[in-house]
């Protein structure tokens, strides 16, 4: 059975150090694809913006500074509150993201208790595919 976990937040896109824009985004953690963290950016484009992954890297970021290449994030303070910053880089350009971290730390304590770190394999159903291939 497939467990999926979802949340809805309003991120902010870093325009200039004066000016912010509110994205809406959906975080997605599911147990078919258990290394991975999913958002989808509902952005003006008409298709949502898909990126993802690992949930590691989501983990240690809420701690640390931490990524490197298309994705780096690290835990910061914003108005008082704490926040993370998510730095995404693709060929189409570059985006800094600032997430609100008390929501997305209960989500990924969800996703922690569906599947705890180290048991990721286990839900991959590689047992039973490689069963299937060496059976006579």
């Amino acid at each position: 059975m497939n467990t999926v976990v979802e949340r809805e937040v309003e991120l902010r896109l870093i325009l200039s150090p004066e000016r912010d824009l509110p994205v809406p985004a959906r975080l997605g953690y599911r147990t078919d694809d258990p290394y991975a963290v999913h958002i989808v950016f509902h952005v003006d484009s008409g298709q949502p913006v898909h990126w993802t992954f690992a949930r590691d890297l989501l983990i240690e970021g809420v701690f640390r500074p931490c990524g490197h290449g298309d994705v780096r994030m690290w835990p910061s303070k914003a108005a008082g509150r704490g926040v993370l910053l998510v730095a995404l880089s693709s060929p189409g350009g570059d985006a800094l993201l600032e997430v609100p971290a008390a929501p997305v730390s209960a989500w990924l304590e969800r996703t922690l208790r569906v599947v705890p770190p180290g048991s990721e394999s286990g839900w991959l159903g590689l047992d039973d595919g490689l069963a299937a291939l060496l059976a006579p």
